[in-house]
């Protein structure tokens, strides 16, 4: 076995690690924190900036993961041409790949409304003082309870892909 594949196993693991466990930490440490009587004056502001610090961590775990994604499956013997002929879509293994990277694209739109709309948006309108922006807060909340359990599917689908069950 190639020490670059175990290298780029080992990178995907922790790239991996740092997008599950940032957002899980988020939602039960730190909102939960935020939450008590004495955090309100400071809540909305924290989360936003909280949310502007992660955001290029977050990113950045996601291009590693696509980028070793990539490697790994180069790795297993699949190349360019298997993706456009559909070899590398055939088999259990390859529609359990398709399902995971049907969700990694989902995650990473949800992610692009969530960073790059929603949570500036929503800042914009609390400086303002508008109703609307709890609203959207709302949302932007629940995209990120669904990013959570979005990528603990592809987290099972990434099990089943090294360890089989398919």
């Amino acid at each position: 076995m190639s020490g670059w594949y175990l290298f780029s196993v080992w990178l995907h693991i922790l790239a991996a690690t740092v997008w599950i466990g940032s957002m899980i930490f988020l939602g039960v440490a730190v909102v939960p924190l935020l939450r008590r009587p004495e955090f309100a004056p400071v809540r909305t502001a924290m989360l936003y900036q909280l949310g502007l610090r992660f955001r290029w961590i977050g990113w950045t775990v996601l291009l590693l993961l696509v980028i070793t994604g990539i490697v790994n499956i180069g790795y297993r013997g699949y190349g360019w041409d298997d993706l456009f002929s559909g070899a590398l879509w055939q088999g259990p293994w390859g529609r359990t790949l398709a399902w995971k990277l049907v969700l990694v694209l989902l995650v990473m739109g949800i992610s692009a409304v969530h960073d790059f709309y929603l949570g500036p948006r929503t800042m914009q309108l609390l400086e303002r003082g508008e109703a609307s922006a709890e609203q959207l807060r709302r949302v932007a909340s629940y995209l990120g309870r669904l990013m959570t359990l979005l990528s603990l599917a592809i987290l099972a689908l990434a099990v089943l892909l090294v360890r089989g069950g398919m």
